[in-house]
C-alpha cells in the first residue's frame, strides 16, 4: 500500500509574502501535513481526524510526496492509530510544540520506517528562535486554532472505515456485517456459505435469523439479535435476507419472516417465528447452555480476581540520565543513543515536545551494536530503551520492527547469556513488562499459534522466579508473569479462547508453584498468587493447567502461605 504525504500551507501564500517583515526571516509556508493511503487522509487537529483524500478544509495540498509503501495489514495500522490517539488529543494540540506535523512524522515512522522532511518538522523551532517569533507565539497559536482544529465537513468523513475510527460501517450505502467487541453477525446470501457456518466445528452453536427487507416486524428483533451476538462470541449468528437469498429461503421452507432457527453441531434444535425479543433471548441462551455448560468457577465468589484490576504492570521510572550515560562509556556518543536520550528527557519534561527519534536506526543499533558492548554496561542501554518504551508509539513501532526483531533479540540474549549480570536481567524484565503498553505487542504475545515471543518471555520469567539471591528481579518477574496470565484471562473473557498456548501456561504455573513456598517478598507473593489465580480461573476443568495443579498439590501450597491470605483463599477455591 502506497503512503503519500500531503503538504499544505495554512496561510495560503501569506507566510511567503509577509514573514520577513513580521518575523525578520523568510519562510515559505506554515506547514500542515497529513498521510494518505487507501483513499483516506489522516491528520491531527481536533484530535486524530480522517477525511476522503484531498477533501479537508485545508483545500488542496501544495505538494504531494511519496513516502514509501507498507505491507502492514489495516488492522495493525488502526491498532497503532489508537495508541496515537492517547497522545494526540484535541486538548494537547499546540501549533509550535505538538502539531499535525509531529503526528504525521510519528505515523510515517511506523508505516514506512522514516519521518517526514526536516524542513517541515523544524519550522516551529526556526520561528521561535527569532525575537518576534517568541513575542508573537501566543497570538499566532490563537489565531490559527480555528484553522488547525476545524471539524471535517460531514460529507467528507469516510464511512467505509473500521468501527474503531468512530465512523458508521457501510459500503456503497449497504450495511456490512455488524461487529461488536466480543462477536459479530454474518450476513449470508449463498446456501454454501450458510452450510459452512452450520457445519462449523469451531462454533457448534449457530443461530440463523431469516429476515427480509420488506419485513417491518423484523426490525424489532435486530437490536436483540445483535446484542446477543456481542454477548456470545463463541456462537455464530447469521442473518439471511430471503429476498436476496431465495435459494436458502426455499431450501429451509421459510413461509414468513422473521423466522429463527438454532443449530447445535449441525443439527437443528429449535424453529420459531415472530419478533419476540424475550423468546429469542431464551432460546439462544438455552442453546448456549447446551453447547457450553457453565464452568464450575462461575458459581464461586472470588471478588479480588473477579473485580480486581487487570491493568498491566509497567516500569516508567526514569533514572538520572547523566549517570546512565557515564555507565555507557563511549557508547553514549552513538547518534542513536544520543537521540533516544533526548527523546526520553523531553518526554519526561513535556510529552507534547517529545518528537520520536529515528526508530528504524535505533532498532538496528540495539539489535547489533548494543550486544557488542562490554557485558557489564549493556544494561544501561537496555534501560534507556525501557524508558522510551513506556511510550506506546515506540512500543508499537518495535512490535512491527520493519524487518528487525529488537526485543526478541535482547530477551534471547539475556536468556542464553552465561552468568547474566543481575542488572541486565532486571532491566530486560522491566522492558518486557513495558511491551504491554502497546496493543500490537499484546496481540503478538497472546497468539497461541505464533508463540515464539511468549515462549521467550516465559523463559525469562521462569529463570528469574527461581533466582532467590535477587529479590528485585523476582518481584519484576512476578509482575511479568501477572501481565501474561491476566492477558490470557482477558482473552478467555473477551474472545472465548486462551491467548497463551496451554503448554506455556503450564510452564508459568509450574514455576509459580515452585517459587511461592520459598518467597518472602510480600509484593512478589501478591503478584505470583494473582498470576496463578488468573491462570486457573475458568481454565478447562480437564486441561493441562488444572492437571498440573492437582499433580503438584497446588491447593496445599497456596494454603500454606502466610501472606495475602484472603487472595490465597480465593485461589484455593478455584483449585477445589
Amino acid at each position: 500500500m502506497d503512503i503519500e504525504l500531503y503538504v499544505y500551507d495554512l496561510t495560503h501564500g501569506m507566510a511567503r509574502q509577509f514573514s520577513r517583515q513580521m518575523l525578520g526571516i523568510s519562510i515559505d509556508a506554515v506547514f500542515h501535513t497529513s498521510l494518505v493511503f487507501g483513499g483516506i487522509e489522516y491528520f491531527f487537529g481536533a484530535g486524530v481526524q480522517t477525511s476522503y483524500a484531498g477533501s479537508t478544509h485545508h483545500g488542496q495540498p501544495i505538494e504531494k510526496i511519496h513516502m514509501g509503501t507498507t505491507q502492514l495489514p489495516m488492522e495493525v495500522i488502526l491498532d497503532y492509530l489508537e495508541s496515537l490517539k492517547q497522545i494526540y488529543t484535541p486538548e494537547s494540540y499546540d501549533l509550535f510544540a505538538h502539531n499535525c506535523n509531529n503526528f504525521t512524522n510519528d505515523f510515517s515512522m511506523f508505516l514506512v520506517g522514516r519521518g517526514i522532511p526536516d524542513h517541515i518538522t523544524g519550522l516551529p523551532k526556526r520561528v521561535l528562535e527569532t525575537p518576534f517569533g517568541q513575542m508573537l507565539k501566543s497570538q499566532i497559536d490563537a489565531s490559527m486554532r480555528s484553522v488547525t482544529q476545524a471539524p471535517v465537513p460531514p460529507q467528507n468523513i469516510p464511512t467505509a472505515m473500521n468501527g474503531r475510527m468512530g465512523q458508521p460501517v457501510a459500503i456503497n450505502g449497504q450495511p456490512q456485517p455488524t461487529a461488536g467487541r466480543h462477536g459479530k453477525v454474518m450476513h449470508v446470501t449463498q446456501a454454501s456459505a450458510l452450510d459452512k457456518h452450520i457445519a462449523s466445528s469451531t462454533r457448534p452453536a449457530v443461530v440463523v435469523f431469516f429476515t427480509s427487507s420488506t419485513c417491518a416486524p423484523c426490525k424489532l428483533a435486530y437490536p436483540t439479535f445483535d446484542q446477543l451476538a456481542e454477548q456470545h462470541a463463541n456462537a455464530q449468528f447469521v442473518k439471511v435476507d430471503i429476498n436476496e437469498a431465495r435459494e436458502i429461503g426455499s431450501r429451509y421452507s421459510i413461509r414468513a419472516t422473521p423466522t429463527f432457527m438454532t443449530f447445535y453441531k449441525g443439527t437443528k434444535q429449535d424453529e420459531w417465528t415472530g419478533a419476540d425479543p424475550s423468546l429469542l433471548k431464551a432460546n439462544v441462551e438455552r442453546l448456549i447452555l447446551q453447547a457450553y455448560p457453565p464452568h464450575p468457577h462461575s458459581h464461586l465468589k472470588v471478588p479480588t480476581l473477579q473485580f480486581g484490576s487487570l491493568k498491566s504492570v509497567t516500569y516508567g521510572k526514569v533514572p538520572p540520565m547523566d549517570k546512565l550515560m557515564v555507565k555507557l562509556g563511549d557508547a553514549a556518543k552513538y547518534p542513536e543513543i544520543v537521540a533516544l536520550r533526548s527523546f526520553v528527557e523531553r518526554r519526561t519534561a513535556d510529552p507534547r515536545e517529545a518528537t520520536l527519534p529515528n526508530l528504524q536506526s535505533t532498532s538496528q543499533t540495539f539489535a547489533t551494536k548494543v550486544l557488542s558492548l562490554p557485558v557489564e554496561v549493556r544494561f544501561a542501554a537496555v534501560d534507556l530503551l525501557r524508558c522510551a518504551m513506556i511510550d506506546p508509539r515506540v512500543t508499537g513501532f518495535l512490535a512491527e520492527d520493519h524487518g528487525s526483531s529488537t526485543v526478541q533479540t535482547l530477551v534471547k540474549h539475556v536468556i542464553e547469556l552465561p552468568d547474566c549480570p543481575h542488572n541486565l536481567r532486571l532491566v530486560t524484565i522491566h522492558l518486557a513488562c513495558n511491551l504491554f503498553t502497546s496493543h500490537l505487542y499484546v496481540g503478538q504475545i497472546l497468539r497461541p499459534d505464533e508463540s515464539s515471543l511468549a515462549s521467550l518471555l516465559i523463559q525469562l520469567v521462569n529463570a528469574a522466579l527461581l533466582d532467590f539471591s535477587h529479590p528485585t528481579t523476582r518481584v519484576a518477574a512476578s509482575w511479568l508473569a501477572f501481565n501474561l496470565a491476566a492477558g490470557n484471562y482477558r482473552s478467555r473473557l473477551e474472545e472465548s479462547r486462551d491467548g497463551l498456548a496451554e503448554e506455556l501456561q503450564v510452564e508459568i504455573a509450574a514455576s509459580l508453584l515452585e517459587a511461592l513456598p520459598r518467597e518472602d517478598s510480600e509484593e512478589a507473593v501478591k503478584a505470583q498468587l494473582s498470576a496463578l489465580g488468573y491462570l486457573v480461573y475458568f481454565a478447562p476443568v480437564d486441561g493441562e493447567v488444572m492437571d498440573l495443579c492437582r499433580a503438584l498439590d497446588a491447593k496445599t501450597v497456596v494454603q500454606s502461605l502466610k501472606k495475602h491470605v484472603d487472595l490465597g483463599k480465593e485461589v484455593t477455591s478455584l483449585l477445589d
